[in-house]
């Protein structure tokens, strides 16, 4: 998977822009910050990953999931875009999206996909 791929995805979901952050690539949603690519250009920060997930996630996909120090105390997991999975960082970014979505507006979207509110 791209951050092109990645982009493409998110900004299908109502809300969400492009920007910067940290001089690199970056997402938002609502203002907030959804997602960014980090220096290495095949790492994306996914926030809202409780520790207990993100430490599952780790476990079962080293190689795909890791976290540094400085991510240690958020609840955050970083994603090697060249070993994942698309539809894994999709849920993830949906997510997180979700989570900073009014109410009206997600229930306009579930209604949309017949998901229902």
């Amino acid at each position: 998977m791209t951050f092109d791929e990645v982009s493409a995805f998110a900004l299908a979901l109502p809300g969400v822009a492009e920007g910067t952050s940290y001089g690199y690539p970056c997402l938002k949603a609502h203002g907030k910050f959804l997602t960014r690519l980090k220096e290495d250009g095949d790492t994306l920060v996914c926030p809202g990953v409780g520790f207990d997930e993100r430490e599952m996630l780790i476990e079962a996909e080293p190689e795909t999931f890791y976290v540094t120090d400085h991510y240690r105390n958020y609840p955050m997991v970083l994603v090697r875009l060249s070993k994942v999975a698309p539809g894994v960082v999709e849920r993830l970014l949906e997510r997180q999206w979700r989570a900073s979505a009014p109410k009206k507006l997600l229930k306009a979207w579930d209604a949309e996909r017949g998901a229902g509110a």
